[in-house]
């Protein structure tokens, strides 16, 4: 098949950036945006320049700080998406965008919003990965009886050969007569693309979005494939935290268990029993006591900590090793 000379490929750099702000995940919203889509958020985002920028993350480092004014720390790449129509221009038919997501970690401290962004918290985008309450209603009133009903319709003829059945990978996906995996946040995600259940479905021309008229919107939608790559950055961060001990860089110096384990479940989404917790920190020697103490909360003074730094160096695998029991 000969490669046509008149398509072009465009690279595409967004970035999830998370904070914690009063026990809520947070990620930041650039300003601006396709004039027609701006009530649709935003992720950090622009073009890599090879003439401009030397590496992708030195790309991206330049777009976030050129949008937000933020001078990122933590950062890894996420993962890299080249699906044909989720990140169309209207004007250019033939740009293709190749689009590299990165998840990165705001320093602690950082409340207030750099100028020309904002602060949003995660789980309005997701509000079916928040367990801290118990199940989230969403899922029951909306979610799965939409899936159950789209598993039992006749497949596409376009639709790509799978190994597992639609009813498989809902089982699988949100846990529907199985357990909940707290990592598959992309592919719940997907999913719900898939069975034309989310905004951007719609907005993409998925034939599914077109057969349902008796839905609400399933959480905020986002420009381009945005969502997507904060669904792709919860999943890795909720799995990093479990052997990499970054939850620490989105915490003070100097903090107290429950603020710790206030972190921790903010992050999975999941209530966590407080002894059963704090004995797995304690004898992972991932903290040690600073000696003082915070009256923060205004009743009995609780016992500060600090992050041991030579767990480090001690073991190549040093994380919050919790289970969820979420079924």
């Amino acid at each position: 098949m000969p490669i046509r000379s008149d398509a072009v490929i465009e690279i595409g750099l967004s970035a999830a950036i998370v904070t914690v702000h009063n026990s809520q995940p947070q990620i930041l919203i650039a300003s601006g945006g396709e004039p027609a889509r701006k009530k649709w958020d935003a992720l950090p985002f622009g073009p890599f320049s090879p003439h401009d920028h030397r590496t992708l993350e030195i790309g991206l480092r330049r777009w976030v700080r050129t949008q937000t004014e933020l001078e990122l720390g933590y950062v890894e790449q996420l993962y890299t998406f080249g699906d044909r129509g989720r990140h169309a221009r209207q004007r250019s038919r033939e740009l293709h965008m190749v689009s590299v997501g990165y998840l990165a970690l705001a320093p602690y401290g950082i409340e207030t919003p750099p100028s020309g962004a904002r602060w949003s918290p995660w789980y309005v985008y997701m509000p079916w990965e928040d367990w801290r309450s118990g199940k989230p209603d969403i899922l029951e009133a909306a979610i799965e009886p939409h899936l159950r009903d789209w598993a039992k319709r006749t497949r596409a003829t376009d639709e790509p050969e799978r190994a597992l059945t639609r009813a498989e990978r809902l089982r699988v996906c949100f846990g529907v007569d199985g357990g909940w995996d707290e990592e598959k946040v992309l592919e719940r995600y997907e999913l719900l693309y898939e069975a034309g259940l989310v905004a951007e479905a719609a907005r993409d021309g998925r034939p599914a979005a077109k057969e349902w008229s008796d839905h609400a919107p399933l959480g905020r939608a986002m420009q381009h494939d945005h969502r997507r790559i904060l669904a792709t950055a919860i999943g890795r961060l909720r799995a990093k935290l479990k052997y990499r001990p970054v939850i620490f860089e989105l915490l003070p110096e100097a903090f107290t268990l429950f603020e710790l384990q206030k972190m921790v479940e903010a992050i999975f989404g999941a209530h966590l029993h407080k002894q059963n917790f704090r004995r797995l920190v304690e004898n992972a020697g991932l903290v040690e006591p600073t000696g003082g103490v915070s009256t923060a909360t205004g009743g009995r003074p609780a016992q500060l900590f600090r992050f041991r730094r030579e767990v480090l160096l001690e073991r190549p695998s040093a994380g919050v090793r919790i289970g969820t029991g979420r079924g």
